[in-house]
């Protein structure tokens, strides 16, 4: 699951939530270098020829929109989220690269998880609501592990710290 409890303190729990990471950045390096060396095969025909320096920048320019796709996505998914859980407050931070930090905190007698089956931008959209709002939790989650992810929510705010 990629997501975390702690236990901080006797009356302080951690909820830290990212994104799945399924190509790490070593297999990155290995699907590039991958294309490139399955690019210059068609090449090795044209060994000699004024036809290879007319293909070869389209090969250097499949490689080069690999890189920048893959970079991309990778601070795409830098985003995270933290849910700090104490005695009295519920606290939510999210942490986005391009927009900054957006928080929220509710009393935690108050905060209530809610799960959208249908409707949201995702199905089995989850969202804390508490002091007059709502805010998304998990959106970046697959679908079981946001379903996992709302019952841990009604089961810790429940039960106090």
């Amino acid at each position: 699951m990629p997501y975390r409890w702690t236990q901080n303190s006797d009356a302080e729990q951690e909820l830290r939530l990212w994104p799945h990471n399924s190509l790490p950045p070593r297999g990155a390096m290995i699907v590039i270098l991958s294309v490139f060396l399955f690019g210059l095969i068609p090449l090795l025909a044209m060994l000699g020829s004024v036809v290879l320096w007319g293909l070869l920048p389209f090969l250097l320019l499949t490689v080069l929109g690999l890189w920048l796709a893959i970079q991309t996505n990778y601070r795409a998914r830098s985003v995270f989220e933290v849910l700090t859980l104490d005695q009295t407050q519920a606290r939510l931070v999210h942490h986005h690269p391009q927009s900054g930090d957006q928080e929220w905190t509710c009393n935690r007698y108050w905060a209530r998880p809610e799960m959208h089956t249908s409707g949201g931008p995702v199905p089995h959209y989850v969202t804390l609501v508490g002091d007059g709002r709502e805010v998304e939790i998990g959106a970046f989650l697959s679908e079981n592990e946001r379903i996992a992810l709302f019952d841990d929510l009604n089961q810790k705010l429940r039960d106090p710290a």
